[in-house]
C-alpha cells in the first residue's frame, strides 16, 4: 500500500512559483497517497497520514496546535520531509532546526547551473544520481546547522558564484537525520518550476518522502 503523505505548502513569506508545479508533480502518482493541503488543521491531525512533506514553504505556519502535533508524531517514530524553502519556515521555533537539521541563511542573486557531488551512501533518494550531477537551481547557504545530519549531496562551489554565501567545503545540499524514534529528510532543491518535470530531481523527492514515510 502506498504512503499517506500530507503535502504542505503553505506560506506566510515568500512564496515559491514552483509550488503549483510540485504540487501537479506529487499527487495523482501510483507510489504515494498525497493530500495537499495549506491548512494547519491537517498539521494538527498529521497522525492519519505516513509522513509530512514540507514543499516551499515560509514565515509562522503552524500554530501552536500544529507544532505539537508534529512534533510529537515525529519523535514518536513518523517522518517528516521538507524542500527547498522549508528550511526557512517557523522562524519563531527553536526546535525547527532539530527537525529539519538546519536554518536558510541566504543564496547568491538567481539561479546558476552547478555541479552537485552524490555522496555514496546507497540512499534511496541519491541512489539513482550519478557522482557529479549537474543541476541549475538556487543554491541555498543555511546557518544553524545541527549536528547529527548524514550528508546526502553537496555543491561543489567553484562551478558556481557563491558570492557571500559560501560555506566550508561539503557545502550540504541535501541530508537526512534521526529526530527521536523518527526521521526528516531535507534537499534545497526545487526552487526553479521545470524542477518538477526533471524525472532525476522528482526520483530525488519521491524516494525521499518514501524513506520518510518506511
Amino acid at each position: 500500500m502506498p504512503p499517506r503523505v500530507l503535502l504542505f505548502t503553505r506560506t506566510t513569506g515568500f512564496r515559491h512559483d514552483s509550488i503549483p508545479s510540485a504540487v501537479t508533480a506529487l499527487t495523482g502518482r501510483d507510489d504515494l497517497r498525497v493530500t495537499a493541503s495549506e491548512d494547519p488543521a491537517d498539521v494538527a491531525a498529521c497522525d492519519r497520514f505516513d509522513a509530512v512533506v514540507f514543499v516551499s514553504t515560509s514565515g509562522d505556519v503552524l500554530g501552536e496546535r500544529a507544532r505539537d502535533a508534529l512534533r510529537s508524531f515525529v519523535e514518536g517514530g513518523r517522518g517528516v520531509a521538507g524542500v527547498h524553502a522549508a528550511t526557512t519556515t517557523e522562524p519563531s521555533w527553536d526546535w525547527w532546526p532539530d527537525l529539519l537539521g538546519a536554518r536558510f541563511a541566504g543564496h547568491p542573486e538567481g539561479v546558476q547551473p552547478a555541479t552537485v557531488d552524490v555522496v555514496p551512501t546507497g540512499h534511496p533518494s541519491t541512489a539513482h544520481l550519478p557522482p557529479a550531477w549537474h543541476f541549475t537551481d538556487e543554491w541555498y547557504a543555511f546557518s544553524d546547522v545541527r549536528p547529527g545530519s548524514t550528508l546526502l549531496l553537496g555543491v561543489d562551489e567553484s562551478t558556481y558564484a557563491p558570492g557571500e554565501f559560501g560555506m566550508p567545503s561539503p557545502h550540504p545540499q541535501a541530508w537526512f537525520r534521526q529526530v527521536g524514534a523518527g526521521r526528516s529528510w531535507y534537499t534545497g532543491l526545487g526552487h526553479r518550476e521545470e524542477a518538477w518535470s526533471d524525472h532525476l530531481f522528482l526520483t530525488h523527492v519521491v524516494n525521499g518522502v518514501r524513506w520518510t514515510a518506511e
